[in-house]
């Protein structure tokens, strides 16, 4: 563990507890993509399937069983709750997630390091996880206007990738024994690439006190 993991952990499970806090407290969902909180709890199922079988460290565990019970919370809330589901705007949420689903999955299985169940699922999703923000990058810029909690969620999505980047050069460059997967340094690149133009506008807004909005 070092700071940058554990700095980007944090700014994961912030941005879980602003999406969370943003739901449940006021009752809305509006702006936020179901089809992003689909292909997260698609990444977490994936990912963590040793969560019982493959014990690293209780905080590793504490994190699994967090950002899996907080997706399928997420999913409950904007699919079932007879308040939050109304404020959904399934109209501005058009992207076709499923082909991201079906391509990652084939590249999961033509490249990956080795060929068992687990290290294919593992594989998916990695490369799931980098383009599962498409959806609600593009409601985003549908929408235009964007509430200040939904802004904070993205922003602190983004930086968790970022900063788990650095953590990977970090333990590259100190680590004797580190062993790294360049499919997870791509991914996290691409990752990363995708929200540079985001990160723009949001710091823009933020320097000039203005309401984020993003082109169209």
């Amino acid at each position: 563990m070092n700071i940058f993991r554990f700095a980007g952990d944090m700014m994961h499970l912030l941005s879980v507890v602003v999406l969370l806090l943003k739901i449940h407290k006021m009752k809305s969902c509006a702006g936020i993509s179901l089809k992003t909180q689909e292909l997260y709890a698609l990444v977490f199922i994936c990912r963590y399937l040793d969560i019982f079988t493959g014990f690293i460290s209780l905080y590793n565990t504490i994190m699994k069983i967090v950002f899996l019970a907080s997706a399928f919370s997420i999913l409950w809330y904007m699919r079932s709750h007879k308040v939050v589901r109304q404020t959904y705007d399934k109209d501005q949420d058009t992207f076709r997630h499923y082909f991201l689903i079906l391509a990652c999955m084939v590249l999961a299985l033509l490249v990956h390091h080795k060929f068992t169940f687990r290290e294919v699922m593992w594989t998916f999703s990695i490369y799931l996880e980098a383009v599962a923000i498409l959806p609600q990058l593009v409601m985003l810029q549908r929408t235009r206007n964007i509430d200040n909690l939904t802004g904070n969620y993205v922003f602190f999505l983004g930086t968790y990738r970022g900063l788990y980047m650095l953590n990977w050069v970090y333990r590259y460059l100190t680590e004797v024994h580190y062993h790294h997967r360049w499919l997870t340094w791509i991914s996290g690149f691409i990752q990363t690439a995708l929200y540079a133009d985001f990160f723009y506008y949001y710091v823009k807004s933020w320097r000039n006190n203005e309401k984020l909005q993003l082109p169209a």
